[in-house]
C-alpha cells in the first residue's frame, strides 16, 4: 500500500474534517499527504477550514488507526477509491458532498454509463415486488447498473431481480466491510460478488450500522446514479430521504404511483403530487424519459452531418451526448472541461438549432 494511501485514510479520521471540507483541501493542495504536511498558518486562512479545523489537521494522532486499516483492506482485498482516483464514481463528484474516500469490493464498474437506483420500504407489498421485478426484467437489455441500499423490503428484491436478469448490481451499505447488515441478506452480498456487482461504502471496518450513517450511505446511492426510483414507501423513511437527495442533486428522480388508500404507496404519491418525482409506470417510460432508446442509424448519420457546421464548443458537447446518450449539464461541465458559462452558451445554441433537447432534471439528449 502506497504512502499516500495512509495519508488519504488519515484525511477520513481528522475530527471536524468532513466531506465538504476535505474537498476543498484536496482542491486547494492537491493531495492528502500536502494537506498534513502544510503549514498551519496555509490551512487557517483557507475558506471554509479555519483555524479548528487547522489545528485538528496539525494534531492529528490517528495514523495507528489508518494503518490498521490499509492491512484490513489488503487482507480483504477491497479497493479504497479517493476523491482523485479515476475508478471514483464521478457523478459523485458533481455533487456537494462527495465522499473523501470510498471502499469497494466487486467488479462492476462504477463509472458505467447507464446507472439507476431503486429504493423503496422495508416492509413491500406484493404490489411493490412486482413492480420491482417487472422493471428489471424489462430493461435486461439495457445494459444498465443496478444501485441500492442491501436493505430487507425492496432493495433485497432490486438486487435479487438485478442478478436473475444478469444485471451488475452494487449495494451501498452504512457500515464496514467486515460485516454485512442486515444479517439476513450476508447469503445475497455474496451472489452480489460472485456474479461481478460490488459492495460498497465510504465507511472503515469496525463501523456499525448506526442511524445516522444511513442518510449518508443515501446520498451515495442518489448521487451515484442517473435517476432513482422509488418502488413503494410510506411519507417518512429511508427512501423519501433518498429521493429528497436525488432532488437537491439535480437527479432525475421518478416514482410508481399506488392507490391512495395505501400508506406504502403515500411517499410516492406525494413525490408525484408535488413535482418531486415523474409518474413512472414502466420500463418504457424511464427509457424514454432518459433518452435510452435507441436511434435509427440514419437518422444518427445526418445528426452527425450537422455537426460540421458547429462551433468547437458545439462539437464538443454533441460529441459527448452522441456517446453517452443523455448527461446532466453538471456532468457536461466536468466532462467538457469548459467553463459553466460557455456549456451554457453552447446548450442554448444547440437548443435553437433544434439539435438537442433538454429534459426533466436539467438533462440533455440529442434529437433524432
Amino acid at each position: 500500500m502506497s504512502n499516500d494511501l495512509l495519508y488519504q485514510v488519515a484525511l477520513t479520521l481528522v475530527p471536524h474534517i468532513g466531506p465538504v471540507q476535505a474537498r476543498i483541501l484536496v482542491n486547494h493542495f492537491g493531495d492528502a499527504a500536502a494537506i498534513f504536511k502544510a503549514k498551519k498558518a496555509s490551512l487557517d486562512k483557507l475558506e471554509g477550514v479555519g483555524e479548528i479545523r487547522a489545528s485538528s489537521i496539525k494534531t492529528f494522532a490517528g495514523f495507528k488507526k489508518a494503518e490498521e486499516e490499509l492491512a484490513f483492506v489488503s487482507q480483504y482485498k477491497i479497493t479504497p477509491l479517493f476523491l482523485t482516483d479515476v475508478a471514483y464514481p464521478q457523478r459523485l463528484l458533481n455533487c456537494y458532498d462527495p465522499p473523501t474516500l470510498l471502499y469497494y469490493r466487486g467488479n462492476a464498474n462504477l463509472n458505467a454509463s447507464r446507472i439507476i437506483a431503486i429504493v423503496g420500504t422495508r416492509s413491500k407489498t406484493d404490489y411493490g415486488k412486482y413492480l420491482t421485478e417487472k422493471l428489471l426484467a424489462d430493461l435486461q437489455d439495457q445494459h444498465i447498473i443496478v444501485v441500492s441500499g442491501l436493505a430487507l423490503g425492496i432493495d433485497a428484491i432490486a438486487h435479487r431481480a438485478a442478478i436473475k436478469h444478469a444485471l451488475p448490481t452494487i449495494a451501498v451499505v452504512a457500515h464496514g466491510l467486515d460485516k454485512i447488515y442486515p444479517v439476513e441478506n450476508a447469503g445475497l452480498a455474496k451472489d452480489i460478488i460472485r456474479e461481478d456487482g460490488g459492495l460498497l461504502t465510504e465507511f472503515g471496518s469496525k463501523t456499525k450500522p448506526d442511524k445516522h450513517h444511513f442518510p449518508s450511505r443515501n446520498r451515495i446511492v442518489a448521487g451515484m446514479s442517473d435517476a432513482t426510483i422509488v418502488i413503494e414507501t410510506a411519507v417518512k423513511g429511508g427512501s423519501m430521504i433518498t429521493a429528497e437527495l436525488a432532488n437537491d442533486y439535480n437527479k432525475d428522480v421518478f416514482a410508481f404511483p399506488g392507490r391512495t388508500t395505501d400508506g406504502k404507496s403515500a411517499g410516492c404519491n406525494h413525490l408525484i403530487r408535488n413535482n418531486k418525482a415523474m409518474l413512472l409506470t414502466g420500463a418504457q417510460d424511464l427509457t424514454a424519459l432518459l433518452g435510452w432508446q435507441e436511434k435509427p442509424r440514419l437518422q444518427e448519420k445526418r445528426q452527425r452531418e450537422l455537426f460540421i457546421q458547429l462551433t468547437s464548443e458545439e462539437k464538443i458537447i454533441t460529441g459527448l451526448l452522441e456517446e453517452k446518450g443523455t448527461l446532466a449539464i453538471d456532468e457536461l461541465n466536468l466532462k467538457s472541461n469548459l467553463s459553466s458559462s460557455r456549456v451554457a452558451a453552447a446548450l442554448l445554441n444547440l437548443e435553437l438549432q433544434n439539435i438537442i433537447a433538454s429534459l426533466p432534471g436539467k438533462r440533455y439528449q440529442l434529437l433524432s
